[in-house]
């Protein structure tokens, strides 16, 4: 009896499983442009890259012919003022996600290296007590490259007087975005970052 096996029972209610089965969820959603046409809701999404920027070669190759097996960055947009006392079943009816991914669109054409017509999405409305959680089992499923490597790419402009801090890694390698040219210098050059960016492997899930 000392040698029997002992398996931990299947729980459905484990946050690790309730997140993956949000991750499938996300992932059986159509793939749009970027931005794609206004909806509401809050919750998670995933973005793509096609295109031929070098560094992010293997990335779209996984990509392209309607593959979509690699994403370039994952992201969550939750209401406003979440949970502060309203009815648990509410349902938000704001646009914080279709905001977020104009917000993202309207990065990507401030840049002169990348161009929007190669990025697509998918996007999946969470209740907004599992978004986080369904973002974090996405970032850690696929590692992709502008969450883990390359980061900044979410980021706001800070405000004024709040420029003190260095440029993200993301902005000295796609210069455009005004507000990150007021910043201190990179801590890295975009000839270090970008090989960095080449040496890490991210994952596509087929």
């Amino acid at each position: 009896m000392n040698n029997i096996n002992i398996i931990k029972p299947y729980n459905p209610l484990d946050k690790k499983n309730i997140g993956r089965n949000i991750a499938e969820a996300a992932l059986r959603t159509k793939v749009c442009s970027l931005p794609p046409e206004p909806f509401a809701g809050a919750g998670v999404y995933i973005i793509y890259y096609t295109g031929d920027f070098p560094a992010y070669r293997k990335i779209s190759d996984n990509n392209l012919n309607n593959k979509f097996n690699s994403p370039i960055y994952v992201g969550k947009a939750v209401p406003a003022g979440a949970r502060k006392g309203g009815k648990i079943d509410d349902i938000y009816e704001g646009s914080a996600l279709y905001n977020r991914l104009c917000e993202h669109a309207a990065s990507i054409n401030s840049v002169a290296n990348l161009k929007l017509e190669d990025f697509f999405c998918r996007f999946l409305v969470v209740d907004d007590i599992w978004i986080p959680l369904a973002e974090t089992l996405l970032i850690e499923i696929f590692q992709p490259v502008w969450n883990i490597i390359l980061e900044g790419f979410g980021n706001h402009d800070p405000g004024k007087g709040r420029y003190n801090g260095k440029m993200p890694p993301w902005d000295c390698v796609h210069e455009g975005r005004e507000w990150a040219k007021k910043m201190k210098p990179c801590a890295y050059t975009s000839e270090q970052l970008i090989e960095f960016i080449q040496n890490f492997n991210s994952k596509p899930v087929t």
